[in-house]
């Protein structure tokens, strides 16, 4: 069993909106016999440092200093430091995998058949979970057994909850020229409070170094993140452990 916990960086981007603004969809695929060892991890990591309470990626740039942020009072040197382990806690676990998608929001509202940001969402989403349906099959293939997997969320709020189940319920069942065969996936999309989940607060933090990278061209903690990534023979990680929508008509630069 794999299971693939999601989170956003942000919140998708409203189609009046005409520069270039992207929004990022991160998912981190634990194997379920790695996911113990990693709770222990990041359980005993936090400990050391005196860390207090949960991991967001933005409690790490230099000017937060909400009260509510743990390393209120770190200088940003013992931040990253204490970032770049949180980091090896995935790399170190070779079995895992980084999917994601970006959505170019300008780009995919000139489509027409995206016309607001819960359509932006959606369409972002989707393409996580194609890349998830490959990445079973191509697990399948290589270990000659069937593998499956379920998908777990960051809580967003009831209403959001809903609407994401009933999409994602629809995505799974649903089959056509445009619409991924789901076989290998579990039951339906689950949900869990960021505090709760040593997945969710991981991959808040894989996909604020996508983000960030995709919008600002900083590619230093994305290169770190980088051996995790769902990638071709030859190393590319576009449209394999990274994909872009729409990719086409993309006007921005794109991680290879």
């Amino acid at each position: 069993m794999y299971l693939l916990f999601v989170d956003e960086s942000g919140t998708p981007p409203k189609p009046e909106l005409d520069a270039h603004a992207y929004f990022v969809i991160a998912g981190l695929v634990i194997p379920e016999d790695r996911w113990s060892g990693m709770h222990e991890k990041l359980s005993g990591l936090k400990r050391a440092s005196k860390y207090r309470g949960e991991i967001k990626w933005r409690f790490f740039a230099p000017n937060n200093n909400d009260p509510e942020n743990p390393m209120l009072g770190w200088d940003q040197g013992k931040r990253n430091e204490f970032r770049e382990r949180v980091f090896s806690i995935i790399t170190e676990t070779k079995s895992c995998r980084i999917i994601a998608g970006i959505s170019e929001a300008p780009t995919a509202y000139a489509l027409g058949n995206v016309q607001s940001p819960s359509d932006l969402y959606f369409r972002t989403y989707k393409v996580v979970t194609e890349r998830f349906q490959y990445l079973l099959q191509d697990i399948t293939k290589t270990s000659g057994r069937d593998s499956y997997g379920l998908i777990v969320a960051d809580h967003r709020g009831r209403g959001d909850d809903d609407r994401m189940r009933q999409q994602h319920e629809r995505l799974v069942r649903e089959t056509g020229r445009y619409t991924s065969n789901y076989a290998n996936f579990i039951e339906g999309l689950f949900f869990s409070p960021s505090h709760m989940s040593v997945g969710i607060q991981l991959v808040d933090m894989v996909a604020g170094a996508i983000w960030r990278a995709q919008t600002h061209r900083d590619l230093i903690w994305l290169e770190k993140l980088r051996p995790s990534f769902r990638a071709a023979p030859t190393g590319q990680i576009d449209g394999w452990g990274i994909c872009r929508f729409p990719k086409a008509g993309w006007r921005g630069s794109i991680l290879t």
